[in-house]
């Protein structure tokens, strides 16, 4: 079911990736949305909007906002088409994109004969937040020398221009493209899955470390397997599968009032016992004891630390990093200080895969 309302837009807060963050009346009520530029035009003050208000209503992770699916009072205007491969299939909102794969995209020979990863690590996230630590930690422990490209799957959120996070990185220097894939758009290239979003990471945007995640917006039912991070495992298995180095990067919490995600979330717990079906890097954060003891004996009662590669380190610095970059991230609503260990999770992946992408024989063999 779709809620809807109309309104009015009174003001134009922020433009970004296609995405304008604006205030609309709606009878007695102010209302947050979203328009979505490429779908729906550009919305000034004072045009009637059509806005989808299920996530509100249903008090969903949206941040609050609606999202606008039709503009009143602008006339309708062709948009070019770009490109061959849809996205939003089969529904109201489909429109097409120059996928990096297919023959009318200049890399396509690239894409025809890529095959192979060469050895990139990949760092795999559960979690939209994860990837600003997980960044961090690459650019300190590299000098800066390291170019990280972010490939954002299809499980949460489709369109990038809904997070803030990304040209918040872009703009620090910490991510230096990104690749959407799947039913995901808005990307500085398309791809039509996890598999070949990788391989254009690697061979057309230069990637010596790729970062793959959800999009914002995670999904979770309080069951073993119905959570969208799950996609976390699928990319690590990808990633394996063309000649890369999967590291899973744990989701860790002490501050975390529920106790399915207290100390190693359950959701890492499955990808890792469940889904991930090779052997990989699993990076944990150099915690003091008992956290790091019980942190250690969640992997080896679920059989973690004997199927992959365990290496406790310490990524802390990435955190500066955030800080000096005034790079504000929060999980769940908590910030650094409120949830160090998850913060510091991400960042040992990062830290690890700065090293396998600076000596990779060396850290290799770590386990």
């Amino acid at each position: 079911m779709i809620s809807k309302a109309i309104g009015t837009v009174t003001e134009v807060r922020q433009t970004r990736a296609g995405v304008q963050e604006l205030v609309v009346q709606s009878g007695d009520e102010i209302r947050l949305a979203l328009n979505h530029i490429n779908l729906t035009g550009v919305a000034d003050v004072g045009d009637a909007v059509v806005l989808n208000t299920t996530a509100t209503e249903l008090d969903l992770g949206s941040g609050g906002y609606d999202f606008v699916i039709h503009n009143l009072t602008r006339p309708l205007e062709p948009t070019p088409m770009d490109g061959h491969i849809v996205r939003l299939r089969y529904t109201p909102m489909q429109h097409t994109v120059l996928a990096v794969e297919e023959p009318a995209s200049p890399h396509h020979e690239v894409m025809q004969n890529a095959a192979s990863l060469d050895g990139m690590p990949v760092v795999c996230c559960g979690l939209h937040s994860q990837i600003a630590p997980v960044a961090a930690a690459l650019h300190h422990y590299t000098g800066g020398r390291c170019r990280v490209v972010y490939v954002m799957t299809d499980s949460a959120s489709l369109a990038l221009g809904v997070s803030r996070l990304v040209p918040t990185l872009s703009e620090a220097g910490l991510i230096h493209g990104v690749v959407t894939v799947g039913q995901a758009y808005g990307g500085d290239l398309e791809a039509v899955n996890v598999y070949s979003g990788l391989l254009a990471a690697r061979h057309v945007m230069g990637a010596d470390v790729a970062i793959v995640s959800q999009g914002v917006g995670n999904t979770g039912t309080a069951t073993t397997f119905g959570f969208s991070g799950i996609d976390q495992g699928i990319a690590l298995n990808a990633a394996a599968s063309l000649g890369g180095i999967p590291v899973a990067c744990l989701r860790i919490s002490f501050a975390d009032p529920r106790p399915r995600h207290y100390r190693v979330s359950h959701h890492t717990l499955t990808v890792l016992s469940k889904v991930a079906l090779i052997r990989c890097h699993v990076p944990v954060p150099e915690l003091a004891p008992p956290r790091l003891w019980e942190v250690l004996g969640q992997l080896e009662e679920h059989g973690i630390a004997a199927k992959h590669l365990i290496r406790v380190l310490d990524g802390s610095a990435a955190l500066e990093v955030l800080r000096k970059h005034h790079i504000h991230v929060t999980t769940m609503g908590r910030t650094v200080l409120e949830d160090r260990e998850y913060f510091l999770a991400a960042a040992a992946a990062g830290a690890h895969a700065a090293e396998l992408a600076v000596m990779p024989e060396t850290v290799k063999q770590v386990g």
